[in-house]
């Protein structure tokens, strides 16, 4: 029987396989198995000897069973089997635990002396003896024929599949393997000519080769076949989506001599940038066209994007549509209509009448802001997932725009657009995004990048306070921090948690923590932890203290930033509540908590809160990192930059594509298997650019069936609507 990538695994391996591995890894079809990809290939002619197996590594061996015995356990119920295995010239013990003795004997029976197999686990030692922790096994058949097979298969890379508890990754190959042979044609999403000019193997003998390579030199072809087909096809499915996009109609949001974006600028006591005055341009041809505009700003922390984004409000306010800002904090929604309000002024605002609306208002506040949005007497309206609910509803929505869209789900966001006819869409973002990663996860958007800041912003200085090195230091910072408070100034010091002895159920919290290195416990100060330590400290604690993080009411917040803002408040101890849009032109000192629990990105934003007007920003980063480790490099590239494109590069490549796309991976991005944003970025220009010479001339994939075929296997509806929300 021939089965094709749409088979259904139940027809292939049977219906009681493919229910284990639908439960296992959701797969379905031949296709979903053999698009699970090998993580890397045990090659046995270059397996480590035993007598040099490194301890603490996972590695993966072939050996020989020397003994195994089965024995129930001494002061519990169980038993275990101990099995010695060997290469001729080490030995390395297993213990594999069962629930009864006979358990443990059928173990024991199944791996009697002299079976040979792959065994992978990771290494360790007790009592002088090499030992397997977890190990995992595959057997060699032990009749003639298969025997031979064995040897055959034992002189082949061995692929190490991604597994579960349920489905080991010998088990995954076993199943690869009897399904391999009978594959039929596979669509090739590369034409004739293309593939031959990339020097590119076959879709079906890419597979084949991935899956069972004769050698290690036929994986790397199959690699770079599967990573093309895979930029391919994700660059032709945003090109898509943008042409679809361009389809819609939009309303022609036009500005007109003497209204209120020309009288906004004439106000402004200051010049924009260059980059300001150059997105602003491109904005306000887009919201005159034809379609709905679809743009993301990027651009550094304080570069002046609320701005931009008040600009391309007030144009579309001219036409007597309305533009809703969604923030993901009740604090940075508060933040942005203050600071919206204050730069319209005292004539404009009351033509525009700013609302805030966000779900902790009070009833009858909310009903009151509510009614001013859906009667179209407010014409810019900032809010949280509030704008989001079912009650709130518009008159006329000409604008959305989304501040810090990794913070938002695709359905958040579509849920806004949605109460609109075909809004133009302007997304932001603080955190700069290397080329490649917004080429791969925002390829249907235009771009636009503010790089250039403001005149008058007096910079920052930032070290790093190695705790692990130098104990002491950690009163420094503090007595550093009250010199910036004797001089009129003020202090952010910000924690990993709110608080360390309780389990982090908060969003806040989780966002800010990033993965540290194994054997690391949960960050040491959270903000109730900080605010009784600092209460004991001889200066800090005469000074005036205050604490914000999420879990507190809207109007507490919203009180303690304002009175931050008064200058009433000399240190705020806080969560990552405030790494977005809080602009205190005061406060001078950044201080960062287990700093090392942040990613790059996040704290670059942090330390954008502070050096934002003529005050000179200081920032010190504390951490109790070790020298060397992957954690204390994350701290000391902040230090060493003040450029947030080149520390999202690094960010990239310290935390891998995987933790720096997050949630944005949704739809079709989430089935790129291969693709290395990093590592690929040549791959995915060319994709990108052989994708936009098939659309120009075969918009429809008429004459690239396998182009097709392969994108409406992997780029379901949902997939698709996924990349529209977007």
């Amino acid at each position: 029987m021939v089965f094709s990538l749409t088979s259904s695994l139940s027809d292939a391996i049977g219906p009681a396989a493919a229910k284990k591995i639908e439960r296992a890894f959701a797969m379905t079809t031949v296709g979903d198995l053999l698009g699970h990809y090998p993580r890397r290939y045990a090659d046995p002619a270059e397996l480590t000897p035993i007598l040099d197996l490194p301890v603490g590594e996972t590695v993966t061996i072939v050996a020989e069973v020397l003994s195994a015995t089965a024995r129930g356990m001494r002061n519990r119920p169980g038993a275990m089997t101990d099995v010695i295995i060997g290469d001729g010239n080490g030995r390395v013990s297993l213990t594999f635990f069962a629930k009864n003795l006979k358990q443990a004997e059928w173990r024991a029976g199944e791996m009697r002396r002299g079976r040979r197999g792959v065994f992978s686990g990771k290494v360790g030692t007790y009592n002088d003896v090499t030992q397997f922790a977890h190990p995992q096994y595959e057997l060699f058949d032990d009749d003639e024929s298969a025997q031979a097979r064995a040897d055959d298969r034992a002189h082949r890379p061995i692929p190490i599949y991604p597994a579960t508890s349920a489905v080991s990754s010998g088990q995954f190959r076993e199943l690869v393997e009897a399904v391999l042979p009978k594959l039929g044609e596979v669509p090739d999403p590369l034409t004739d000519e293309v593939r031959r000019r990339e020097q590119l193997l076959d879709a079906r003998t890419a597979l084949v080769q991935l899956h069972r390579p004769q050698n290690l030199n036929e994986v790397d072809p199959a690699v770079r076949t599967v990573r093309m087909h895979e930029a391919l096809v994700l660059q032709t499915a945003l090109l898509q989506q943008r042409a679809a996009v361009r389809e819609l109609s939009a309303t022609s949001r036009d500005a007109t001599p003497g209204g209120l974006l020309e009288r906004f600028d004439a106000a402004l006591p200051y010049t924009l940038t260059p980059d300001q005055q150059t997105v602003g341009e491109q904005i306000a041809a887009d919201l005159t066209g034809s379609w709905p505009m679809n743009r993301l700003v990027q651009g550094e922390v304080g570069s002046g994007k609320t701005l931009v984004a008040l600009r391309a409000m007030l144009q579309v306010a001219e036409t007597g549509g309305q533009a809703a800002l969604i923030a993901p904090t009740e604090v940075l929604a508060s933040q942005h209509l203050r600071s919206i309000t204050r730069m319209l002024g005292p004539h404009l605002a009351p033509e525009v009448m700013p609302t805030l609306l966000t779900g902790q208002m009070s009833a009858p506040e909310r009903r009151k802001a509510a009614l001013r949005v859906a009667s179209g007497q407010s014409l810019i309206v900032v809010g949280t997932h509030a704008l989001l609910g079912d009650k709130t509803t518009f008159a006329d929505l000409g604008l959305v725009v989304v501040d810090e869209q990794h913070r938002f789900g695709v359905e958040q966001r579509e849920a806004l657009r949605a109460k609109g006819s075909s809004p133009h869409a302007l997304v932001l973002t603080a955190t700069p995004i290397p080329r490649t990663v917004a080429m791969t996860v925002f390829g249907d958007l235009d771009t636009s990048v503010i790089r250039t800041m403001p005149a008058g912003r007096a910079g920052i200085e930032t070290f790093v306070a190695p705790l692990a090195e130098h104990p002491d230091w950690f009163r420094r910072v503090w007595d550093r921090a009250a010199e910036e408070v004797a001089q009129g100034r003020q202090v952010f010091a910000v924690c990993a948690a709110i608080d360390t002895t309780k389990k982090s159920s908060g969003e806040e919290d989780a966002a800010a923590l990033v993965p540290t290195e194994e054997g690391a416990t949960g960050p040491r100060w959270g903000v109730v932890q900080l605010d009784e330590a600092l209460a004991t400290h001889p200066t800090v604690g005469q000074l005036r203290r205050a604490v914000l993080h999420g879990k507190m009411p809207a109007d507490q917040k919203d009180a303690v930033m304002q009175a931050f803002a008064r200058g009433e408040i000399d240190v705020l101890i806080a969560t990552t509540v405030i790494e977005v849009g809080v602009d205190v032109p005061n406060a001078s000192t950044m201080i960062v908590l287990d700093a090392d629990r942040f990613g790059v990105s996040q704290l670059h934003q942090l330390r954008g809160r502070v050096g934002r007007g003529e005050v000179p920003g200081l920032c010190l980063l504390v951490t109790e990192a070790e020298a060397g480790s992957l954690a204390r490099e994350r701290v000391e590239a902040v230090a060493a930059t003040l450029d947030g494109f080149a520390l999202a590069e690094v960010d990239l490549e310290l935390r891998g594509e995987g933790d720096v796309l997050g949630s944005t991976q949704s739809g079709v991005r989430s089935s790129l298997r291969l693709l290395r944003v990093v590592k690929d970025s040549q791959l995915i220009a060319r994709a990108r650019d052989l994708a936009e010479q098939i659309l120009e001339t075969d918009p429809q994939l008429a004459s690239h069936t396998g182009l097709r075929e392969v994108i409406a296997q992997r780029v379901t509806e949902d997939d698709r609507a996924a990349l529209a929300k977007n």
